[in-house]
């Protein structure tokens, strides 16, 4: 088997994606070697380079420039550790009508390009802080384990970080999901920001779903509702917090 072809199989056997570390590992040519050999491959239309030292084998007899693996595999190899987020893993859970325009991605590490384009896909890398990294699932896509934030901790993330997810309109809307509310309190506890507890609990009042949180977990500021929009509104003494959303954008 011509070499080229037996490196590609090799590859091909570890998944959809690799990394130039990965062809090093596998192949016996030197770095300029084998920098030569996969620049002929993408020529040819084998593979198509994702970013830098990051590849992507396209199938036999899909037409280069025309095949694309799905944008959640991509976004998953872009950084290590990495879950799927925010509004991207909102629309996979059905907890929004809105289909983004950006594959959000949670991470621990730091990257220096945060936004990247890739076949013509838009990908938002948000660094967070180990607190908050926890809540996952693994799905499957495309014979890939992907692993993405779960229902709950969607909901808990996105309020936040509701820039990330289209607003806290958003957010609300995702509350009148199947949510496992006791886990839904947890996670806003455990995430560590009384602004995301202050959200969850006006936001249930107004929604009239039951969520016992105690008043000794609000801290004395007033975080804004929605911290991506303007800063006025008025001060709810309950909660803690300043309305700057109009309910009616809020409550259906």
């Amino acid at each position: 088997m011509n070499k080229k072809y037996q490196l590609l199989n090799e590859l091909a056997k570890k998944g959809q994606t690799f990394t130039f570390e990965d062809a090093t590992r596998i192949s016996s040519l030197s770095h300029q070697s084998l920098k030569v050999v996969l620049s002929r491959m993408e020529k040819e239309g084998l593979i198509e380079r994702i970013e830098k030292g990051k590849y992507l084998i396209i199938p036999l007899g899909a037409r280069k420039g025309r095949y694309t693996i799905n944008e959640f595999i991509i976004g998953s190899q872009l950084i290590q550790p990495a879950a799927i987020a925010y509004w991207s893993a909102l629309n996979y859970h059905g907890l929004t009508e809105q289909i983004p325009g950006t594959v959000f991605i949670q991470t621990t590490s730091r990257k220096k390009e945060q936004e990247l384009e890739i076949l013509g896909v838009r990908y938002r890398i948000v660094r967070v802080t180990g607190r908050k990294f926890f809540g996952f699932e693994n799905v499957w896509i495309e014979d890939v384990a992907v692993q993405i934030t779960d229902p709950e901790k969607t909901v808990v993330d996105c309020l936040d970080k509701p820039q990330y997810c289209g607003g806290i309109a958003e957010a609300a809307k995702a509350l009148q999901g199947d949510l496992d509310i006791g886990k839904l309190k947890k996670y806003a506890i455990d995430i560590g920001n009384s602004a995301v507890i202050k959200r969850l609990g006006i936001l249930c009042d107004k929604m009239g779903i039951k969520i016992d949180i105690k008043p000794g977990l609000l801290s004395g500021n007033y975080p804004l509702l929605d911290p991506s929009m303007h800063g006025t509104g008025i001060l709810n003494r309950k909660w803690k917090i300043r309305e700057n959303v109009d309910e009616k954008y809020l409550v259906d």
